[in-house]
């Protein structure tokens, strides 16, 4: 690739330093098994104040490489541009991409990451919206993503059972469904439209409420606030106002002796058989059916 050395360069021994590298016969071994085929953490590590930490892969990697920023700040090059990497930022850079990342001169950064492979891996960082051309994304709960990295990170400093590679694994997928998470526009503790729309129907699921009336609420139009609210939950207000109300009725249904058609009433229905209409349609039996069933 033009303007990539063909040397690689790294400096390690930071100190305070942790790192954990899967053989790569264990890599093979653990790639053929149900669970870790599709999603393995082969290297893992930490970086505190790496001066002068640097490397350069003209033909990429065999793994897709997750790289968080929790101080200082470094820098990245793709094929699609440069990029500055600052704290509160993961790094993503998808497997195959050829890529050269180091630590800022002034300002080393601070850095825990991990390297993945897997059937699964693509399609989770496409769904975080990390790409060769696109590769840094922000981290909204920071220390909750440090933690499931060290999580995978003292597991693999202890052994390389299955079991561990398994726990490992799970850590991997929590952390790229976090990072999904911030890019659906569900940031945690980011009072976004969608956000918004959410916490207005959970606090008005019994009541009559109108896109127009969400949207005005979100500052957007009906249109808009419909198809980011979609692309984020996978369905409508109004389905997700359904779904609000079943989950409340299957907890008096669970919990409480109440009849139905009072349930239906506390739910938001006025209609108790249209209550059991919508009930078996949303879980294929009606809420005496469901109240009979055996639990736990």
């Amino acid at each position: 690739m033009p303007g990539y050395s063909s040397v690689v360069a790294l400096r390690s021994g930071f100190p305070g330093e942790r790192i954990s590298v899967l053989p790569r016969p264990r890599v093979v071994s653990a790639l053929e098994q149900p669970v870790t085929s599709r999603l393995l953490v082969t290297d893992c590590g930490y970086f505190p104040s790496a001066a002068d930490h640097l490397r350069t892969r003209p033909t990429g990697c065999a793994e897709t490489i997750l790289i968080l920023c929790v101080d200082g700040y470094g820098w990245c090059e793709l094929p699609g541009g440069s990029h500055a990497v600052h704290p509160g930022h993961a790094l993503v850079i998808p497997a195959g991409t050829p890529h050269r990342y180091g630590s800022a001169e002034d300002s080393p950064w601070t850095v825990w990451w991990m390297h993945l492979r897997g059937d699964d891996v693509g399609a989770l960082v496409e769904a975080n919206g990390a790409s060769a051309q696109n590769p840094v994304v922000t981290v909204t709960d920071l220390p909750r993503a440090v933690a499931l990295v060290e999580e995978a990170l003292r597991g693999m400093e202890r052994d390389d059972s299955m079991a561990t590679l398994q726990l490992a694994a799970g850590a991997g997928w929590h952390l790229l469904a976090l990072l999904s998470t911030a890019a659906s526009g569900l940031s945690p503790g980011r009072p976004d439209a969608v956000q918004l729309t959410m916490e207005y129907l959970q606090q008005r699921f019994t009541q009559k409420v109108s896109v127009a009336e969400l949207a005005e609420h979100a500052g957007l139009s009906p249109s808009h606030l419909s198809a980011i609210f979609r692309k984020a939950v996978g369905c409508g207000p109004h389905e997700y106002q359904t779904r609000l109300r079943m989950m409340k009725s299957r907890q008096l249904l669970d919990t409480t002796e109440i009849p139905v058609s009072v349930i239906a009433r506390n739910v938001g229905y006025g209609d108790p058989l249209y209550f059991s209409r919508q009930f078996r349609s949303v879980h294929g039996m009606t809420p005496s059916e469901h109240r009979a069933r055996a639990k736990g």
